[in-house]
């Protein structure tokens, strides 16, 4: 399944969904767990299916024998789970209209965690289906119907991306709710692309619905590495949020647990010194924990207790402090930890001062991202990304810090919210890893985009090398059909068409696109592809692609003023020119609408080009020498005499990375090249508004006449 297939089975799936709002006057709150349920019922028959030959052969084989066993024991040993007949889709849709969809919905959940040990049981939803065929009595069958139209051999992957999807899409309907139980992904991927979870035990004792889990197990499948090499342990306060994370969790295949309790409170897992990883977005600000819930307790008391001093009340002034030191205290001796936290969290005054200060002077602190507003579903607080790292107390980096500004680094998704695109994470995590000495692995990336090109490239030829002949066909066939059918038309057409000097206009016509065609750069593409990975190489690479760049912005803008030219002709020839009945103007019937579409895959791909290109020079541009270097504005490592001396502990990474000189965060050469943009594209537009001008002329000439 394709990503545009993907996501149009995904828009599908949530229409449906959603009617549950629109048409049942049902929240999204209430609606959430129930649909999920139902998703991973279709999940599980997939999987099952996909199992089910191997469990009914070993089945048979055994019969009989002293090594038989009952087939739902063999299913749990081959699929995880047992699928009884009354829990297929097929079944389930089969059912007669007069019977309980929510009985049979109830019946099917129950049937499969029958067979589940004890941490899966009561997981799936089972009575909330009832509450919503009380207010709808056909909405389940439409939902299942079309939770049907999943591909039957779509994989975990698939599943997992929809769930995510649907999590997004529930946390954005619920607004200030919805941030309970869903972290944006691309803070999520960032985090675990810092901390690089491999292998080993992850922690997050503040886990929604799975989310860190889920792209730790994406993390490892696109390194090639085994998932089953990871165990999770999560904990979460909110019970149906629980339920969520442990579907989540079997949808992706994920080994670990989801306990349900209050973790100031209840240490599930014996923490302490235990996880190799460390993850979370903990709830900000929580002001209401009791002093004497947690004096007592290692996890939050090794670095000090964010107390008010001279305060007699049992409570904790602010638990954002609570949470830094229970993941800093969970950290085994190589152990790393990504979470987020209020930016006020590394500015913080008094006993959370004190806190920062041991925990500085630890050593494990490992860099602080500064994150844009806007990025999380719910709220504009802007926040802090925070990374330990207890290996690093062993290296050089020992008493540095990496300061990141990624405040500007961002795409709008809409006028509300922000995200990090798959790219600026890489990018972003490129600057964690030359702080971290770990070259190579830059010019890895920058040499992956590179290998983005090389299709792009190659398609773009093509593309090129179709549109300049459509155009010239289409020329030719005007400049036949006009030589040919002139004497044809009427005169009072003829004349509309010499006093708009279509004639000649037409004939002395030519594709300005022919002048540039000894510049393209045929080899590209090989030499790319080819490309040795070294900063010299790429760097010199890029400079021939600006070059190869600036050649296809001059042949575009020929593209589109020939275009303009052409459909001006091809218009007045349709309206004047065009005989009734003609079989031969068949083959310039939608001339205009055939050039609109080929210049536009052009420049489609011409765009996606620019796109690889952009990041591959944002990159070259701020380290030339595929070394870390502070950046103006971007990155500080800032050493104990900068976060000691000079700004007293703050962790606030404006304070260290100072203001970028260019105004709108652009450099020279880019701000020459929108410039040079704009000023293409109002050529264009002005070259569009003349003959629209003239055609208005025309028409109200014809209308007055």
């Amino acid at each position: 399944m394709t990503n545009e297939q993907l996501k149009d089975l995904e828009n599908k799936l949530w229409d449906s969904a959603n009617a549950l709002r629109a048409y049942g006057g049902i929240k999204a709150s209430d609606y959430a767990v129930p649909v999920l349920g139902l998703i991973f019922l279709k999940y599980a028959e997939n999987k099952y299916r996909q199992h089910e030959s191997k469990i009914k052969a070993d089945h048979k084989e055994a019969e009989g024998t002293r090594m038989e066993r009952p087939i739902e024991e063999i299913a749990l040993e081959v699929c995880g789970f047992y699928m009884p007949d009354h829990a297929r889709f097929d079944y389930l849709l089969s059912l007669p209209g007069d019977q309980s969809m929510a009985k049979a919905l109830r019946d099917a959940m129950e049937g499969i965690e029958q067979y589940q040990d004890a941490s899966f049981q009561d997981v799936l939803p089972k009575e909330a289906y009832f509450e919503i065929e009380k207010k709808k009595h056909d909405i389940l069958p439409q939902l299942l119907k079309t939770l049907s139209d999943i591909p039957a051999d779509a994989t975990g992957d698939i599943f997992g991306k929809i769930y995510e999807y649907f999590l997004g899409k529930f946390a954005m309907s619920e607004g200030q709710k919805g941030g309970e139980f869903f972290t944006p992904t691309s803070v999520v991927r960032f985090i675990v692309e810092v901390i690089e979870p491999y292998k080993g035990r992850i922690f997050d004792p503040a886990c929604g619905s799975g989310g860190m889990f889920v792209q730790s197990a994406t993390f490892i499948n696109q390194a090639k590495k085994d998932v089953s090499d990871i165990y999770v342990c999560g904990q979460e306060y909110m019970g149906e949020t629980v339920r969520l994370a442990k579907m989540n969790l079997l949808v992706n295949n994920l080994r670990g647990e989801v306990t349900e309790v209050n973790s100031y409170e209840t240490d599930a897992y014996d923490s302490y010194g235990k996880f190799d990883f460390v993850m979370a977005n903990p709830p900000f600000n929580v002001k209401s924990v009791k002093e004497s819930t947690v004096k007592n307790d290692q996890r939050f008391y090794e670095y000090g207790l964010p107390k008010n001093k001279g305060k007699k009340d049992d409570k904790i002034a602010d638990a954002n402090y609570l949470w830094i030191s229970l993941f800093a205290t969970s950290l085994n001796e190589k152990g790393r930890a990504g979470f987020v936290m209020p930016n006020s969290a590394s500015d913080a005054r008094g006993a959370q001062q004190e806190i920062r200060k041991k925990i500085v002077d630890s050593g494990i602190v490992d860099c602080m991202v500064s994150m844009p507003s806007n990025m999380f579903l719910t709220v504009t607080l802007p926040a802090t990304l925070w990374f330990f790292d207890k290996k690093k107390v062993h290296t050089e980096r020992k008493d540095k810090i990496l300061f990141l500004d990624a405040r500007n680094v961002y795409r709008q998704i809409d006028r509300a919210h922000r995200e990090w695109t798959n790219e600026q994470q890489q990018n972003l995590a490129a600057i964690v890893r030359l702080y971290r000495g770990e070259n190579g692995r830059y010019l890895e990336l920058i040499q992956g985009y590179f290998k983005k090109l090389v299709p792009l490239i190659e398609r773009l030829f093509q593309q090129r090398y179709d549109l300049d002949l459509a155009q010239e066909t289409i020329k030719n066939k005007l400049k036949n059909y006009a030589n040919e059918n002139q004497t044809a038309v009427s005169p009072a057409k003829i004349k509309k068409l010499k006093e708009a000097d279509f004639f000649a206009k037409l004939a002395a016509f030519d594709c300005t696109v022919e002048a540039i065609h000894e510049e393209f750069e045929d080899e590209l593409a090989e030499d790319v592809d080819h490309l040795e990975p070294t900063n010299k190489a790429q760097i010199a690479m890029t400079q021939r692609m600006k070059a190869y760049l600036d050649i296809e912005d001059k042949i575009q803008a020929c593209f589109k003023k020939d275009l303009i030219q052409l459909t001006a002709f091809w218009k007045l020839a349709d309206k004047n020119l065009k005989l009734k009945n003609d079989k031969t103007w068949g083959e310039l019937s939608r001339a205009d609408k055939q050039l609109e579409v080929t210049l536009q895959d052009y420049t489609t791909t011409k765009e996606q080009v620019g796109y690889w290109c952009d990041n591959i020079h944002w990159l070259q541009e701020r380290f030339p020498e595929a070394k870390y270097q502070d950046v103006v504005g971007l990155c500080k490592m800032a050493g104990a005499s900068d976060y000691v001396e000079e700004q007293d502990y703050s962790l606030n990474a404006g304070r260290y990375v100072g203001v970028e000189i260019e105004e709108f965060n652009m450099t020279e050469e880019e701000f020459n090249v929108l410039i040079r943009d704009k000023f293409n594209e109002l050529e264009s537009l002005k070259e569009e508004s003349n003959l629209i001008e003239t055609r208005i002329s025309l028409t109200l000439k014809e209308i007055i006449n």
